[in-house]
């Protein structure tokens, strides 16, 4: 059953879902478009889109579909691009760490791991780290914290979604405990699919498909970030250091003026009496 203040039907909604979808892409790929903005007000505001788009895509799929409903992004005849809706208790793109104890363990390791990431961005900013490097933490702390939420509030507030579509409940009413609620995913790309040459060891002969795996809004961002990282690594860490190379430049042609200059107060010295043809030609 779908909640009276988010949805009407399935259908009608779509379209909801659609400019959501949408939207968190061409903010995550046109982040470099703030860079006029202050590093903290480019960090909060990429938090809180990826955040927000994330949850109400979630929210839309988990009120709206059963697991393994699935639809066309694009209408029929695109189904390179589906709208397909599973869960999974562990990591990115339905990678998962075995039992209760791993997937507490899995979130455990989550909230630590924003901790530092949150310190790591406030340093940037003070610091006045390059924009792109900004977005780039900004977009991964975003990502890991809407899966977060996924594990913390999602098995407490819903419930499952196997069979039936789920609906909201009471607090501690829903399919899990706390920290032990599930991701929601539902991206998914199966951009080729086909079988392996059956002379091939092991698969020969069997169904593969390119990109099998499933994922959600929270994944794409902490992919982008980390990608952005990877890409323009020497970029992002070169910047600053010419400057001082600059300044040490300098610093050294004035330390070789100033020796130049003592050693010819040193030779008036020594020489009171020369003349400036006697120091220039010595040996005449």
């Amino acid at each position: 059953m779908c909640s009276p203040f988010l949805c009407s039907d399935y259908k009608n909604n779509e379209s909801l879902l659609i400019f959501a979808i949408q939207l968190s892409f061409g903010i995550i790929i046109n982040v470099y478009k703030f860079n006029a903005l202050k590093r903290s007000y480019l960090a909060i505001g990429l938090i809180f889109l990826v955040l927000l788009i994330d949850q109400i895509v979630k929210i839309w799929v988990k009120l709206n579909m059963r697991i393994g409903d699935n639809f066309n992004f694009f209408g029929n005849g695109h189904d390179w691009f589906q709208i397909y809706f599973t869960e999974n208790p562990g990591m990115a793109f339905g990678l998962e760490l075995g039992g209760d104890y791993g997937k507490l363990a899995l979130s455990l390791f989550r909230i630590v791991a924003v901790g530092f990431i949150t310190y790591y961005l406030y340093t940037l900013c003070k610091q006045k780290k390059s924009y792109g490097l900004v977005a780039s933490i900004a977009l991964i702390w975003a990502g890991a914290v809407g899966n977060i939420l996924d594990s913390i509030f999602y098995g407490l507030f819903f419930t499952s979604s196997t069979h039936n579509i789920a609906t909201l409940t009471s607090f501690g009413g829903g399919y899990a405990g706390f920290l032990h609620g599930k991701v929601v995913d539902m991206l998914h790309f199966p951009l080729i699919e086909g079988h392996y040459p059956k002379w091939m060891p092991f698969v020969g002969g069997q169904g593969f498909k390119f990109f099998e795996p499933i994922f959600n809004i929270a994944d794409t961002s902490i992919s982008v970030g980390v990608g952005m990282v990877v890409v323009f690594y020497r970029s992002f860490f070169s910047e600053g250091k010419k400057p001082s190379t600059e300044k040490e430049s300098e610093k050294s042609d004035f330390n070789a003026y100033n020796e130049a200059d003592t050693s010819e107060s040193a030779d008036d010295k020594l020489y009171p009496n020369l003349t400036k043809d006697d120091k220039e030609n010595p040996l005449s």
